[in-house]
């Protein structure tokens, strides 16, 4: 069984998704995200995607990391067993990025 670190999937966590919010594979994760993380973190996915989208400078997408990175912390301290689920989460989109 693989050791899950918290801070790692985070990051993780936060780049997948932040590089998939201007891809086509947005639409499967948000799809995904809304059933499994519920429908605030969908939302959230979506505000990402229209920020990327409005405003394509690098730093937008370094601020967009940091907020998710800070999300899926405060998500794997309160539910840690949801580090498992974002490890398939990441690993699904990273194979559906172009």
């Amino acid at each position: 069984m693989a050791v899950l670190h918290p801070k790692r999937v985070a990051w993780e966590g936060a780049r997948t998704f932040v590089s998939a919010a201007t891809t086509d594979a947005y639409w499967w994760l948000s799809d995904t995200v809304g059933q499994y993380l519920g429908l605030m973190y969908q939302l959230q996915l979506c505000e990402t995607r229209l920020r990327l989208q409005g405003d394509p400078d690098v730093e937008v997408a370094y601020e967009e990391v940091g907020a998710w990175r800070a999300r899926l912390d405060d998500l794997l301290t309160a539910t840690p067993s949801t580090a498992s689920l974002l490890t398939q989460l990441i690993t699904e989109t990273t194979s559906r990025l172009p």
